[in-house]
């Protein structure tokens, strides 16, 4: 307990015992002691009152931050108590009033012996009305029918453009193929389409033009079966285009990715006539 929490009254009997201290040793001072020793009770007493006064001011000091800690500490709002009775504290959690609980009793209940009942799983199979059946035969059939017709004209459509080529009309060929081409690129005859269209090109002289339809034959089917061919008739273009160095990475292009053809062999009597005439 602090000097302060004792009360006022006890500072006040503190004061007079030091008075009477300084009285006293003031007596002293004349009868029994000399200047010297009453000057250091004195030294005393002056060390002893401002030790007093630190207390105070420290007592002081120590009270106001006290009460500045409870004016600054907010105060937890008071939980509010449930319909049955219990509170909330703040982290959220039900907190049970404080009363003794029922004392609770453990049964054990024993599975019966009959089996549970069967489920049926048997499920009722509707078949459809024969009109129905009748009718999706017939779309099915009609489908198939109208594939094949399509198929049909797709195909006259590649073989009057080839046919043309051959009956003495290389524009009109050309210009079917051609078109052939654009319409089913995705049709097996696509790449022979291209091809037999830069043939045509080539019969008229017009090599520039067959050099551009045999690249995109090239470039679009790599894997066709008309690509190798494409590949010869290239280099004979470019051939004829006066662009030999061209033509020669044709030929050695040939004889690298397709060795042991027919192809490849031309392939390399050109280069081999190409070095000659170099020479």
């Amino acid at each position: 307990m602090t000097l302060r929490e004792r009360g006022p009254y006890t500072l006040i009997v503190i004061r007079l015992l030091l008075a009477s201290m300084s009285a006293a040793l003031c007596a002293c001072a004349t009868d029994q002691v000399t200047r010297a020793e009453h000057a250091e009770l004195l030294a005393s007493v002056r060390a002893l009152r401002a030790d007093n006064a630190r207390l105070e001011s420290r007592l002081d000091r120590m009270e106001q931050e006290q009460k500045t800690a409870k004016v600054m500490t907010p105060r937890a709002p008071s939980a509010p108590p449930t319909a049955s009775g219990t509170t909330v504290s703040s982290s959220g959690n039900m907190t049970a009033p404080a009363q003794d609980l029922p004392s609770l009793t453990v049964v054990k209940l024993k599975p019966k012996k009959e089996a549970a009942p069967k489920i049926s799983t048997e499920v009722e199979v509707v078949e459809p009305p024969a009109a129905i059946l009748t009718n999706e035969t017939v779309s099915a059939a009609e489908n198939e029918q109208l594939d094949q017709m399509e198929a049909a004209a797709i195909e006259q459509q590649y073989q009057s453009g080839v046919d043309l080529l051959k009956t003495g009309n290389p524009e009109g060929g050309i210009a079917a193929l051609q078109q052939f081409a654009r319409d089913w690129p995705k049709h097996p005859h696509a790449d022979n389409a291209l091809f037999y269209a830069a043939v045509g090109l080539m019969a008229g002289r017009e090599f520039k033009d067959a050099e551009n339809v045999l690249e995109l034959a090239i470039r679009q089917y790599p894997a066709g079966d008309a690509t190798l061919e494409a590949l010869v008739k290239l280099a004979e273009c470019r051939a004829r285009l006066n662009r030999q160095a061209d033509a020669r990475a044709t030929w050695e292009k040939i004889v690298a990715n397709y060795p042991g053809t027919q192809a490849a062999t031309l392939a390399q009597s050109r280069l081999a006539s190409a070095s000659q005439q170099k020479e």
